[in-house]
């Protein structure tokens, strides 16, 4: 729901360790009026989410990076914030193999802005905190 001081949507956690895609997707959350922090590996990750004294609504991770995959940055944060919702994005054709085992959110990169947008409003809304079903909400399922 929009904050109604800010007008601002939820507050969602932007994890990727390549500083062109951080950005990008950044921009694109700012602009669909979310609320967004960032951080460009798991460890800042864990340290800004426990700096954040207000909801986190999502965390948005890239799947594999360096020391921490996306996977473990998610269960990890979860322990604190058992109601954050996870979606993952990876660029790698095996990506979703690690999202599978944990029934999470998934989107292939590179991204087109109104579905990640989507997809995230739909996982949001979930009532399970993350995506029901293994690979409901998968990218790649969609038909060009």
């Amino acid at each position: 729901m929009p904050d109604t001081e800010t007008g601002n949507l939820e507050t969602i956690l932007v994890v990727d360790d390549n500083e062109m895609v951080l950005r990008c997707v950044v921009a694109i959350l700012k602009h669909a009026n979310f609320r967004v922090i960032s951080a460009d590996s798991g460890a800042k990750a864990i340290e800004l989410a426990k700096a954040t004294e207000g909801i986190i609504d999502m965390l948005l991770s890239d799947v594999d990076m360096p020391l921490m995959s996306g996977p473990d940055l998610g269960a990890t944060l979860k322990k604190t914030r058992p109601d954050l919702h996870v979606m993952l994005m990876s660029g790698g054709v095996d990506g979703n193999l690690l999202v599978l085992n944990y029934g999470w959110a998934f989107i292939q990169k590179p991204l087109v802005a109104t579905k990640l947008v989507q997809m995230m409003l739909s996982v949001l809304h979930s009532p399970d905190r993350s995506q029901s079903g293994g690979q409901e909400f998968d990218s790649r399922k969609d038909t060009p």
